[in-house]
C-alpha cells in the first residue's frame, strides 16, 4: 500500500472514528491536500519519497511554528502543533538518533574529504540522500558544522 493509499485509508477511518479522530482528520485532510497541489504543480502523481518529503515540510512548519509560539507564549498554540506532529509523524520512517546521525555525518565528511566549513556543500550532498525523512534538518546542520569546525 502507497502511502497516499494509508493516508486515504487512515482519513476514512478518522472519518468514522468521529469525537475521538476529528485531530488526525483535520491533519490528514491538511496533508493531502498538500500533496494534491504539489501534485497539480509539478502536473504528475508523486512517488512515495515525494510524498514523505511534503510530510516532512509539514513536520518541519509546525516545529517551526512552535518555537515560535513559544516565544510568545501561546502554548495553548504549541501543545496542538504537538499532537498534529504526533499525527504525522506516524507517516514518516522511524527518526534516527542523534548518536546515528553522528556516524552518518562523520562518514559523509570522510567521504567528501572536506575539512573546513567551507566544504559544507560537499558534506551534504552526500549525507542528505541518506537521511531524508528520517532526521531533522536542523540537527544535521548544526552537527555537520560542529564537525567541520573542530
Amino acid at each position: 500500500m502507497s502511502l497516499k493509499e494509508r493516508l486515504t485509508e487512515d482519513m476514512k477511518q478518522a472519518m468514522k472514528d468521529k469525537e475521538s479522530g476529528k485531530l488526525r482528520l483535520s491533519v490528514i485532510r491538511m496533508v493531502r491536500a498538500n500533496i494534491k497541489n504539489v501534485e497539480i504543480d509539478s502536473k504528475q502523481e508523486l512517488s512515495d519519497d515525494e510524498v514523505l518529503g511534503v510530510v516532512s515540510k509539514e513536520v518541519k512548519m509546525r516545529r517551526d511554528s512552535i518555537e515560535e509560539f513559544t516565544k510568545g507564549n501561546r502554548l495553548d498554540l504549541v501543545e496542538n502543533l504537538e499532537q498534529e506532529i504526533e499525527v504525522l509523524m506516524k507517516y514518516l520512517p522511524e527518526q534516527l538518533s542523534e548518536t546515528e546521525v553522528r556516524t552518518l555525518v562523520e562518514q559523509a565528511v570522510a567521504e567528501s574529504k572536506a575539512v573546513s566549513p567551507k566544504e559544507m556543500g560537499k558534506v551534504m550532498a552526500v549525507l542528505m540522500p541518506k537521511v531524508k525523512g528520517r532526521a531533522d534538518g536542523k540537527m544535521v546542520n548544526t552537527i555537520v558544522r560542529e564537525m567541520l569546525n573542530q
